[in-house]
């Protein structure tokens, strides 16, 4: 081997060497790995954990879109002489937040409902809060729906007066048993007007509150509840019973409300009786017939009230559903309350995107 060669090997050998630490310096670090948003199966269909957390978050909602008619509506599509317009379409938005998670005292769940509604013109309404509430081991706090919401199959039926208030409510559910009470702030509703205009309005009351009791069972397919609210203000209230039976391709419906006075709760009527029929008539289509009795209509004793009502729902598709409904409402007219009496027929279309 001459020097030629012995020099080139060696210099082979050392690019070799420096060509293999040049290699290992510039080696980059594998890449952190992501944590993807992970199914939480735990509380139902639709639930996902929030990176980094044990709660689980749901979002859903609807799109509305509605058209009311009947005789002088006005900007809610209420009729009885309120407005001027015989008919009305509303768009309405709606995004319900659900979070849930497991604590030791049991499962943490809370709300957020927000609810937008274009109006008469069709200008963008303000985004109103509907529902914020959370409820643990039973009870439940914030702005949110009571009980009195409840009601019979159908849009025929009016049970309720008020049911959205700041509450604290705690709800016992044993399953086929079920028992709840709840404090309600009642601050707010009334009227502003120096004189009440009809017996069954009330003015506007500082400190005002309500007490609500249910009770609810189930044997078979029959569920009853009982359902009573005292207005502590007004020093009045109302008891409201409900029975639904499975029957046939359907589910019976009766209900009925007795109030001492007009209240928060309940102003309607002195007493009403109320019944419907959900019949379901294919797997896509729904119809319900209706009907109630009002005693001593707004309060005024002799004057009774009727109305009947038929309701309409389809599943179009996965998400989307129509619902149509058409009442027809008669009042014994009065001399003493020119407002009062007479007959009406209202209703409305609509088709709802649920997600």
């Amino acid at each position: 081997m001459n020097i030629k060669s012995l020099l080139l090997g060696s210099a082979a050998a050392l690019a070799a060497v420096s060509g293999a630490q040049a290699a290992d310096a510039i080696v980059a670090a594998e890449p952190e790995p992501m944590e993807y948003v992970r199914v939480c199966d735990a509380f139902g269909t639709g639930y996902f954990y929030i990176p980094g957390t044990e709660t689980c978050l749901k979002i859903g909602g609807y799109i509305r879109f509605q058209t009311n008619f009947g005789p002088d509506l006005d900007l809610r599509g209420k009729s009885r002489g309120r407005g001027t317009s015989d008919w009305d379409t509303v768009t309405r938005g709606q995004l319900q937040i659900d979070a849930k998670n497991d604590t030791e005292l049991g499962t943490l769940e809370s709300t957020i409902v927000l609810q937008t509604n274009a109006d008469l013109a069709g200008n963008g309404g303000a985004t109103k809060l509907d529902t914020a509430s959370f409820k643990i081991a039973g009870f439940k706090f914030g702005y949110y729906y009571s009980w009195w919401d409840d009601g019979i199959a159908g849009e025929t039926d009016v049970l309720q007066s008020n049911s959205l208030f700041n509450s604290i409510s705690y709800t016992y559910d044993g399953g086929a048993f079920k028992a709840g009470i709840s404090v309600d702030e009642l601050e707010g509703i009334g009227r502003t007007a120096a004189l009440p205009a009809l017996p069954n309005d009330f003015l506007l009351e500082d400190n005002a509150f309500g007490v609500a009791a249910m009770l609810s069972g189930s044997v078979g397919g029959v569920t009853a509840t009982v359902l009573g609210g005292y207005d502590n203000d007004r020093e009045e209230g109302a008891i409201r019973a409900i029975l639904t039976a499975a029957i046939g391709a359907g589910t019976l419906n009766l209900a009925g409300i007795y109030a001492t006075d007009p209240n928060a709760y309940y102003n309607e009527s002195k007493w009403t009786v109320a019944a419907s029929y959900e019949f379901k008539a294919t797997d896509k289509l729904t119809i319900t017939p209706a009907a109630q009795y009002f005693g001593d209509y707004a309060f005024i004793d002799g004057v009774d009230a009727w109305r009947v009502g038929l309701t309409v729902g389809y599943k179009i598709t996965a998400g989307l559903k129509a619902l149509a409904t058409v009442q027809y409402q008669d009042v014994d007219k009065t001399a003493t309350y020119k407002q009062v009496g007479g007959d009406e027929t209202t209703g409305f279309l609509r088709l709802q995107r649920d997600f």
